[in-house]
């Protein structure tokens, strides 16, 4: 595949990697899935994952503020993995990355079409080129002018993919691919259609990813994104909610929230609180994919994220939204090596989507 060369030689859109550890760096923690092939293509086998919590504010709005607590959550969660594999798959948030569909001549050469792209992104990315990473793929023939070819332009600040770099290089390991969440997650997100009726061929699926700070709604028909928003709700308001409630510290809320222990009036006081200010965001996310996009419904939602096996809540999504809602695992179809408990990858899958989705890099998708 033609390629930009870069100073950090890493590539967003390469496909047949060497075996690697899917990493996502997130904002409360990052979190490692390693997957193999099964013999006869007889689907994926999950080796190994670990989820480690991060340091508050280490990384916030997909930035890396303190390098050297990212790269010693890393080396723990490395050491809960347990696998000798040093080749890493990381991702960049969707706000870090300009991505945008050029048409360029068919029939050029290597040289000369990254040339074109060169010349190309001068006009869409607002930094010199010297500070950034840039990387294309040719997705093929325009539908409507055969000597034409609709190529998918992708950039970064050179800052942003050096700090995962740095965290990752700290930690022992080598950064092989650097892909972006939002495509990560879609990767994933095939092995999760596949178990909708008939594919969920010709239908449109919510994904809604409830992280820490923000809400990410990626609506894909037949597995392409059609809509994108983020919802500025997340995680971490629940959090707050539960330590302004009942006193506590951020860790004692934090541990009450994944652990139990709560007081009784947890559920009633806090928890129907944060989960109807969800499903509201939600329910807004989609009036304004109806009114900004040709399409006038949603067929399936699927809630991901730490916060999507909240008790009640995929229930309350689908009667406030009357859409059928599920609780996204992309390991459902996939064996588990005996190393894996599944009452507990039930509980993290859906928090797993990117990481997931960066372990298949190793594969060819196509």
């Amino acid at each position: 595949m033609p390629k930009v060369n870069f100073e950090v030689p890493l590539d967003i859109f390469q496909t047949k990697t060497p075996p690697l550890i899917g990493i996502d760096i997130g904002s409360s923690s990052v979190k490692l899935v390693e997957l193999s092939a099964l013999p006869k293509n007889a689907g994926f086998m999950v080796e190994r994952y670990a989820i480690e919590p991060l340091p508050k504010d280490a990384v916030s709005d997909g930035n890396i503020n303190n390098l050297d607590a990212v790269a010693e959550t890393l080396r723990r969660a490395l050491k809960r993995l347990g696998s000798r594999i040093k080749n890493a798959s990381l991702a960049l948030p969707q706000g870090a990355v300009i991505a945008k569909k050029i048409r360029l001549p068919a029939g050029l050469r290597d040289e000369e079409m990254e040339y074109q792209v060169e010349s190309e992104a001068n006009q869409y990315i607002p930094f010199a080129l010297d500070e950034v990473n840039l990387d294309f793929q040719v997705l093929g023939e325009v539908a409507d002018n055969a000597e034409e070819v609709e190529v998918l332009l992708a950039a970064s600040r050179k800052a942003n993919v050096e700090d995962r770099v740095a965290a990752a290089e700290s930690a022992g390991l080598k950064a092989v691919v650097m892909d972006v969440e939002t495509y990560a997650a879609e990767l994933a997100f095939e092995q999760i259609r596949s178990q909708l009726p008939g594919g969920a061929r010709d239908m449109c699926v919510a994904l809604i990813d409830i992280g820490a700070n923000v809400t990410n709604i990626n609506v894909l028909r037949n597995g392409l994104s059609v809509y994108t928003r983020d919802q500025q709700v997340g995680g971490n308001q629940l959090t707050a909610l539960i330590q302004s409630a009942f006193g506590l510290s951020l860790d004692e809320a934090e541990a009450g929230k994944k652990n139990g222990g709560l007081p009784d009036n947890y559920e009633s006081d806090v928890l129907s609180v944060f989960r109807q200010n969800i499903v509201m965001e939600i329910a807004r996310a989609l009036q304004f994919f109806f009114t900004s996009t040709q399409y006038s419904q949603v067929d399936y939602l699927v809630l991901a994220g730490g916060c999507a096996t909240l008790p009640g809540l995929d229930d309350a999504v689908a009667a406030k939204t009357q859409v059928s809602t599920m609780v996204a695992n992309p390991f459902a179809l996939m064996t588990l090596s005996s190393r894996i408990k599944p009452r507990q990858m039930q509980v993290d899958a859906p928090s797993l989507i990117i990481a997931c989705g960066l372990a298949m890099r190793r594969f060819d998708p196509s």
